[in-house]
Formats: C-alpha cells, sequence, structure tokens
C-alpha cells in the first residue's frame, strides 16, 4: 500500500475509527505517535467506535485539536502479514512544538505509546506514563475517524472495517510524586509507609499490609486476584528503606467505592495539617470538602473531627501540660507586662489546680483612671476536659464598649472561689490607687457574690443584672407581655412611673405583681438605684464576648488564657487606632445622647431662680435643675452622667457649653488615654525557661521566692468532663424560654389549636 503526501487523517466530535474491509490498523508497541507541521488533522463523521484510554478514573488521554493543528500520517508499506505500518521507519511522527495562534498543543512524550489491541480496544498500557503537563484532550467526546480510503490514499479492497467495539477504560495518570520504582528509597520506614499509602489514596487502589517491621514492609493490592505486590527493606547500618521489588501491574482497575481503607485519621490530620496551621477555626465539613475535591474520597464527619482534634493537640499541647506550665506563664505575664497581676494556687495535699487570677496592667490603668465606675461580674462555664469555670469582672469604656478588668479560672463555682475572686479584685485596685473607687457592681446577686461584695466593696451599689431577672421572671410566668412591662419598669427613672408599670402588671397577673413586689425595687428599678448605672441594666459580658470566648472555653487553660490576652491587645490597638480619627470632644455615643437632648430642649421653657438653680417647663411636666450639683429632677443627668433635655435647656439658657458638663470618662481624651498602655505580646512557651532567669539586679529572698514558684508543679483539677459530645452553642438570654407563639381557632375563638383540630360542639 503506497502512501500519499497529502492525504489526512480526519479527527471530529462524536465519529468513529472505520478502517477497511480487509486488513487491520495495528500500531504496535515501539511505535510512536507525534505531529508532523506538514498535514492536517480535520474534523470527521463515520461510525460508533470509541476511542479509550488509560487505567485509572480521573485523567483522560483523548485526540483533540484546533482549527490548524495538522497530523499527517504517511502510509508507507504493507507488511507481509497485511498489517499496515504508518510512517517512516514505522513511526507516526510529530513535530514537538506545533503552533496554532500563538498557543502550544501539549503531546505525549516519546516514552508514550499508542496501541491497538487484538481486541480492537485503543489503550495505553500500565507501563507507559504521560507527563502531567503533556496531554491530548479530546473535547465533547470525539472519536477517531478515517473518512474515506480514497482520503487516504488506500484502495477500499485493502482496508477492514472491525466489528467489535472500542471499549473506553479508565486513564491511568500517575502523577510523579507517586511512582514507585525498584531501588526508590525512603528516610526511614515511617516515610515508606506514608510514600506507599498516599500513592494507593492517588491511584486509587486499596493495599493491604503483609508484613511490616523495623527492617521491612510487604504490601499486596487488596483486591482478590490481582498480583501487584510491593517489598521494601532497610539497608544495613542506616534507617533508610528502599524498594526491592515491584511485581507485576493492577488487573484490578482500581476501587469503585467513594472511601478507601488507607485513608485513617493520621492521614487526614497529616493532609490538612498546613490548613489548620494558617486557619485553626476550620471547620471538619470544610476539611471534608477539601479531601473529596482533591483527593476524591468521600469520608465520614467523625474521620474528620478526629484528625483536626489530633492536629490541634498537636499545636496547642494537651490539657495537663496548659495545667503544668502555669506557674510559668504567670511569670511570663508579670515579665512581659510590668505592673500585671499573675497568680496560680493549687491544693497544698496534692497540687492539684484550683485557682488562676489574672489582671493586665494595661487594663487596670485604664479602668482607675478613665473607665465609668462600673463593673460587672459574671461567669462562664468551660468545656475543656477537665471542666472548670472562667470568672470575670468587666467595665465599660467612655463610648460603652466593654472593658475586660480581671479574669479568675476556678475548679468549681461556689461561694469560697467568689469570695477569693472578688478579694484579689479589691487588692488590685487597692494597691494601684489611693482612692478607692465608689463602684456600682451588678451581677446575679447570689449568695456568693453578695458576700463577696459585702466583704470587699462594703461602699459599692450592688444592684440585679436584669437578665437574669427576667429570665427567672419568664420562667415563671412565661408571659412576653409581662417581661416587657418589667423591662420598662426597671428602666423608667421617677417613682411615679414605676409604680405605674407595676399596676400594668398586676392588672394582668396578681402572681407577677406580687412576684415584683417581693425583690427590693432599690436593687434593680432605676428609679430606687442609687447607684450610677450609666445607660447599662444587664451583664451580658459572656454573651458580648460570645464570638471569640466560647471558642477558647475548650482549649486548653495557658491556650485559653492566651485567646484572651491576644483579643485584648488587639483591642486596644484598634480602639487606640480608631480615637485618634475622632475630631469631637465627646465619643460618639455620648455625643449622640446630647445631641439628641439638644433637640428636645429647644421646646422647653426656662425659669432661672439663682445662679444655678433652674426651673424647666416641658409638656412632661416641671423638673428643678442645678447645674452646680450636677442633679436633675427627672434623675436622668445623676444616673447617666450625661445632661438630660431639662439640663440642657438650663445650660442654653445662660450660654453655658453644654459638652463641659459632663463626666470626664466620655470625652475623647480620657478616652484615648484609656488606651494609651499597650499589652504585649508573651513568647513561645519554647522560650520561657531561657527568658525565665532572673534579670536585673534582685535581692536574694525575691529569687528564691521565684525559684519556688517555677519549680511548682501545678496537676489538673480533679473534675473530669463527662462522656458525649458537648454542647458547642451557647443559648442566649432572650431565647431562654422563649414563648411559643399562641395559635388561634377561627372557629371557636379559642386558643391553643386549629380550626382543622377543634373538637367544640357546633
Amino acid at each position: 500500500m503506497s502512501s500519499m503526501t497529502n492525504h489526512d487523517l480526519i479527527i471530529g466530535q462524536s465519529h468513529n475509527l472505520a478502517l477497511g474491509h480487509n486488513q487491520q490498523l495495528v500500531l504496535s508497541h515501539n511505535h510512536s505517535l507525534g505531529l508532523s507541521g506538514n498535514h492536517d488533522l480535520e474534523l470527521g463523521q463515520t461510525d460508533d467506535q470509541h476511542l479509550g484510554l488509560g487505567q485509572t478514573h480521573d485523567h483522560e488521554l483523548g485526540l483533540g485539536i484546533a482549527n490548524d493543528h495538522e497530523l499527517g500520517l504517511g502510509l508507507n508499506h504493507v507488511d507481509g502479514d497485511g498489517v499496515h505500518r504508518y510512517g517512516h521507519e514505522d513511526e507516526l511522527s510529530m513535530e514537538q512544538k506545533p503552533e496554532h495562534d500563538g498557543h502550544e498543543m501539549p503531546i505525549p512524550t516519546q516514552n508514550h505509546e499508542l496501541t491497538i489491541t487484538e481486541n480492537n480496544d485503543l489503550t495505553v498500557s500500565e507501563s507507559q506514563e504521560f507527563d502531567e503537563n503533556m496531554a491530548m484532550t479530546m473535547v465533547q467526546n470525539p472519536e477517531m475517524s478515517i473518512e474515506s480510503a480514497e482520503e487516504m490514499g488506500v484502495h477500499e479492497s485493502q482496508l477492514m472495517v472491525p466489528t467489535s467495539p472500542v471499549i473506553q477504560a479508565r486513564t491511568l495518570a500517575i502523577s510523579p510524586n507517586y511512582e514507585l520504582s525498584v531501588g526508590q528509597e525512603f528516610p526511614d520506614v515511617k516515610s515508606c509507609r506514608r510514600a506507599l499509602r498516599d500513592t494507593a489514596i492517588a491511584l486509587h487502589f486499596e493495599m493491604q499490609t503483609i508484613k511490616s517491621d523495623k527492617t521491612r514492609f510487604t504490601a499486596k493490592c487488596r483486591s482478590e486476584g490481582c498480583p501487584w505486590r510491593i517489598h521494601a527493606a532497610k539497608l544495613p547500618g542506616v534507617p533508610t528503606f528502599t524498594i526491592r521489588t515491584i511485581h507485576e501491574n493492577h488487573t484490578c482497575g482500581g476501587i469503585s467505592h467513594l472511601g478507601h481503607q488507607q485513608a485513617s485519621v493520621q492521614w487526614v490530620a497529616t493532609s490538612v495539617e498546613q490548613r489548620l496551621r494558617e486557619n485553626p477555626n476550620c471547620k471538619p465539613k470544610e476539611i471534608l470538602e477539601e479531601i473529596h475535591r482533591v483527593h476524591g474520597i468521600t469520608l465520614s464527619y467523625k474521620q474528620a473531627w478526629r484528625g483536626k482534634e489530633r492536629i490541634m493537640a498537636a499545636m496547642r499541647g494537651s490539657f495537663e501540660e496548659g495545667y503544668r506550665l502555669l506557674p510559668q506563664y504567670c511569670e511570663q505575664v508579670k515579665r512581659t507586662n510590668p505592673g500585671s497581676i499573675a497568680s496560680v494556687y493549687g491544693n497544698p495535699t496534692d497540687n492539684c489546680f484550683q485557682r488562676l487570677f489574672i489582671s493586665f496592667q494595661a487594663s487596670i490603668y485604664g479602668f482607675l483612671n478613665t473607665c465609668r465606675p462600673l463593673l460587672e461580674l459574671d461567669r462562664t462555664y468551660l468545656k475543656s476536659k477537665y471542666l472548670g469555670t472562667l470568672l470575670l469582672a468587666t467595665g465599660f469604656d467612655g463610648d460603652g464598649a466593654l472593658f475586660p478588668l480581671a479574669f479568675g479560672v476556678v475548679d468549681e463555682e461556689n461561694e469560697d472561689n467568689w469570695m477569693w475572686f472578688l478579694s484579689e479584685l479589691h487588692n488590685l485596685m487597692e494597691t494601684n490607687t489611693e482612692n478607692m473607687p465608689r463602684l456600682t457592681i451588678l451581677s446575679d446577686r447570689q449568695k456568693g457574690i453578695v458576700d463577696g461584695v459585702e466583704a470587699n466593696f462594703p461602699t459599692a451599689f450592688h444592684g440585679f443584672c436584669m437578665r437574669h431577672l427576667s429570665d427567672s421572671f419568664r420562667k415563671e410566668f412565661n408571659n412576653t407581655i409581662l417581661v416587657d412591662l418589667l423591662w420598662q419598669a426597671a428602666q423608667v427613672l421617677t417613682i411615679l412611673e414605676f409604680e405605674a408599670k407595676v399596676l400594668e402588671i398586676e392588672e394582668i397577673s396578681q402572681d407577677a405583681a406580687y412576684w415584683i413586689r417581693r425583690i427590693p425595687s432599690h436593687l434593680w428599678a432605676t428609679a430606687y438605684f442609687e447607684g450610677q448605672s450609666f445607660f447599662h441594666f444587664a451583664a451580658n459580658i459572656v454573651e458580648s464576648l460570645n464570638t471569640w470566648i466560647l471558642d477558647a472555653s475548650g482549649l486548653p487553660i495557658v491556650q485559653m488564657m492566651e485567646c484572651i490576652r491576644r483579643q485584648l491587645m488587639t483591642w486596644f490597638n484598634e480602639r487606640r487606632e480608631t480615637s485618634m480619627q475622632w475630631t469631637s470632644i465627646l465619643v460618639p455615643s455620648a455625643e449622640r445622647v446630647v445631641t439628641d437632648a439638644l433637640d428636645r430642649a429647644r421646646t422647653h421653657q426656662v425659669l432661672r431662680a439663682t445662679d444655678a438653680e433652674f426651673e424647666v417647663i416641658s409638656h412632661e411636666g416641671t423638673n428643678t435643675v442645678d447645674i452646680r450639683t450636677r442633679c436633675c429632677q427627672c434623675r436622668g443627668w445623676q444616673l447617666y452622667g450625661l445632661p438630660c433635655a431639662h439640663a440642657v435647656a438650663a445650660l442654653l439658657s445662660i450660654r453655658q457649653n453644654v459638652q463641659r458638663f459632663t463626666e470626664s470618662c466620655f470625652t475623647v481624651a480620657n478616652y484615648r488615654k484609656t488606651y494609651s498602655q499597650t499589652i504585649h505580646p508573651i513568647p513561645d512557651k519554647s522560650l520561657w525557661k531561657e527568658l525565665s532567669e532572673v534579670e536585673g539586679v534582685v535581692s536574694v529572698s525575691d529569687v528564691d521566692q521565684l525559684q519556688l514558684q517555677l519549680q511548682l508543679t501545678i496537676n489538673p483539677p480533679k473534675s473530669l468532663r463527662p462522656p458525649g459530645r458537648p454542647r458547642k452553642k451557647r443559648v442566649r438570654a432572650e431565647d431562654r424560654g422563649r414563648v411559643k407563639r399562641v395559635v388561634h381557632c377561627s372557629r371557636c375563638n379559642q386558643t391553643g389549636h386549629f380550626r382543622t383540630t377543634c373538637a367544640a360542639p357546633i
């Protein structure tokens, strides 16, 4: 059969490989496929023979082209056996870089052989490998076809059409990272096992270990009947392992299910380690999605969760180590943040952890010098392995944001631990200020807190936190209307308004009114309250910090305190920088309150009695204002620290600057002073031993005390987390005991059922 130089091989979409009647087209193992720039590769249409190549699921080899890419086949001769040989010297030549519009067409390397088997299947043998950057792609199920014998220059009688279809097989595309060869070496047996496991997962076959010890490793394909087998052994005198033998190729076709036996928890941990180091908040669901996308296997949620926990434990250390490091951590807090208070206490008998108290010098300075004299006490229960309770004392800055002052961790919440925490808080203030501020303290007023406040802050105004009070009220009466009236009664400023709200409650439920009257009004009602609440009625500390403190509560104790310190450090920096952009005299929240008071004051009539005393008449009534004592009969000025509308009207009548009559804590200058100090970073724990050496000249007694503290070993507390998965999501206060929607029947006008379920007689 003679060849013709201008004859084209036509390939196109959904086309077939059509051969003549009498001859078979064979490309032997030794013939390479190449591109020549002088021949055309075009689209054609014939029968339904499919082109399928390879051994794996994920990679496909097809023949695809763009307009001007050309494939030339020269028909050189016909062997005596009737088989047609193509190309010069039995080769199908390809130019390495055919060009089309400036783009390159990737091609197989010379080691890649194209073979049509006896069954007319066009395949690539398992030993032939395709470089990942060199593939020929067939677009939209293209199939190889030769349009006619005339175009090939071959007589019709010399060609034969195959009768059996070309079956599409899975492609074998081995990444260079997963190539296994005899003589390949690994640093140790673990590396060898890891490489074989990764290869099995990447190539979608499961492996069964036959022998595995310190000197040898043998495994075979798990599929029954597959001859694949590998053996590796240790080199003498070194820990290096090398592959000695690899028997046969896979005949099993790989696994058909979505999972993989080699995808263990440790493999999951190793696969996502880098991502978790970059983003520790990555969720198990995201890990599952990434593994499925990258490796094509589906795992259970529990595997992803356990893999994440294993990496997180390696990153953050164990819970037991956290308690052992507490003495060194406290020393580092005091070393890096001079003036801070950090102390840990253990049980004298067994050194089991009991208490930890930490307050940073920057927080102490800001609270005592610039913050409102308001302190709220709360707690949150830890979800770590050994449980415990985190106690919090939090103030508020001039703009109303939370300003954490001190943290305490105790093995359990009880009266003794609250007494200890409040005594530490008292010592903190007494040490850092000459004049103890007269505080307003809000809490749930449980017995331990009440006794602790009376013992350590006898002059403080100790009121109820309305969040706790309303929760108890809601559980008792389960009526949203009554709960709303309770909040209104708590916030009104005068006694007359308060009594009017209580009467409204009594009209709905006498039991509810009786429940309210049993609680002393001066402990929760603004109209009777003697302290300064500064617009704060509820100690929502934990819920306000819920976005980050919830995650921290499940960490080892040192990591939890570091999470808190980092958040405080970030807050201080961000708020310091934000305040530098303010140009007003008052902070934004106070500026809004004063602006609103100015608008309402314009309709008030002012009568002057003395230089400091005024009578202000409004549609609400008449109020007396004293600008010298900063008091108004409505009690708004003295309660909130900002002039009310009546006071503003009086000040405007004598041409006074209203902003000069606000509490100093609301000024921008004081706000900047609040965050003027810095919370400094603490070095990594690997450096603590070196940095804990005594710096500078200190007394012998101080050195002895320091060494004694560093030698103290704190053991974990005896309380352990109960079995079962802990609840991760905190129930918000307003959601506790939420009343279900009341349904009405349109047939009988009763509540509790619908018309369709109404059983009332007609």
